[in-house]
């Protein structure tokens, strides 16, 4: 009962650790983007190669927002199918996020993969490809556009918002300020034993969660300074009660899942064994659009449990949210594009395998 108890708690601390990273990064995300009024979106699509490289680059940005305007920009024309393809092979949701706090040398080299993977599936799938025809898509999520009143609250952000806080503004804060002090006095970090090939180690080095309260500072003044419009809308609306939850749920349900399973039952030897199975399983999971499924794999990756490429055939494989505007507006794409990610997912990750890497 203690084992299973400081079990828990460990799970705990490193669900909280996980989640406030994914959120602080978020943050960060809707910062840049509410400040350069979505001008991400709107640049170099003029030739075939070009149009590929910014939908792997749109794919590759952590998160559904640049999915949902490589598919919103798909729908208008302005990409290609290939362009499509190598968002969703570079694309891997909120996972992205979680692999930068679990895994974070790992994930950056996962990501260059994935580019490089995408570029050139995109370029052949273009290749072979006709140019598609669609109808009117419906656009991105409403926590990720831009609204005309964007520009004036910008120009607002100013510490004065503080005189008639809201309590939106306000959770937000205390939220910030907790996990700033529990990363500086270091509450949050792991406990490290003997058998530490069965743990995840997330963030051993102090610095490391140091450098997160820096960076979590700069968003405490982006919270204390912005507009109530984005806060409401943008960070509370989107980010807090569509994501919150469900990161620290999938996240805290996954750990707990695998760190049982590893400390009671072998999981270890028995996945171990099966590692083809595994890459066949994370395959097919990633047909699932939605972010969470992955984080299983994430967390035997980090654990040492399956090799890097069960984790790489299940990045390319799924793509989080990122495809369920397309689901909506043209479900014959969806189901020609998804049948060519899983293709490539388990050929890359089959021969990762067999290659031993």
């Amino acid at each position: 009962m203690h084992d299973f108890l400081d079990l828990f708690l460990d799970v705990l601390r490193n669900s909280i650790l996980i989640t406030g990273l994914v959120i602080i990064m978020m943050l960060m995300i809707e910062y840049v983007n509410i400040h350069s009024h979505g001008k991400w979106f709107t640049k170099l699509r003029q030739n075939r190669l070009g149009q590929v490289v910014l939908g792997a680059g749109l794919g590759i940005i952590p998160g559904c927002m640049g999915g949902f305007a490589a598919v919103s920009m798909y729908s208008h024309k302005l990409l290609s199918f290939g362009a499509l393809i190598a968002m969703m092979i570079a694309s891997s949701g909120d996972e992205a996020f979680i692999m930068l706090a679990m895994i974070p040398k790992q994930a950056l080299l996962l990501m260059v993969i994935l580019f490089v993977v995408a570029v050139g599936a995109g370029l052949l799938v273009d290749k072979f490809s006709k140019p598609h025809s669609h109808h009117h898509h419906e656009g991105c999520e409403e926590g990720y556009q831009i609204h005309e009143e964007e520009s004036e609250t910008v120009e607002k952000s100013s510490f004065r918002n503080m005189k008639h806080a809201s309590a939106e503004r306000i959770a937000l804060l205390l939220g910030v300020i907790l996990f700033i002090v529990a990363l500086a006095f270091g509450m949050l970090e792991h406990e490290h034993e003997e058998t530490a090939h069965t743990q995840l180690n997330i963030f051993n080095e102090k610095w490391m969660n140091l450098i997160f309260a820096v960076v979590s500072l700069f968003v405490l003044w982006f919270i204390a300074t912005a507009g109530e419009h984005i806060i409401k809308e943008h960070l509370w609306e989107h980010i807090i009660r569509k994501h919150f939850l469900s990161i620290f749920l999938w996240t805290f349900g996954a750990l707990l899942l695998i760190q049982v399973g590893l400390h009671y039952f072998q999981l270890e030897q028995l996945i171990t064994s099966n590692i083809p199975w595994m890459i066949l399983l994370a395959v097919l999971i990633g047909i699932i659009p939605e972010s969470g499924p992955h984080l299983l794999f994430v967390t035997l990756f980090a654990t040492g449990t399956v090799p890097f490429s069960v984790l790489l055939a299940s990045s390319i494989s799924q793509d989080g949210h990122a495809s369920l505007p397309l689901l909506a507006e043209s479900k014959r794409s969806f189901v020609k594009a998804k049948i060519v990610n899983i293709m490539v997912a388990a050929f890359i990750g089959y021969v990762c395998y067999f290659i031993g890497f």
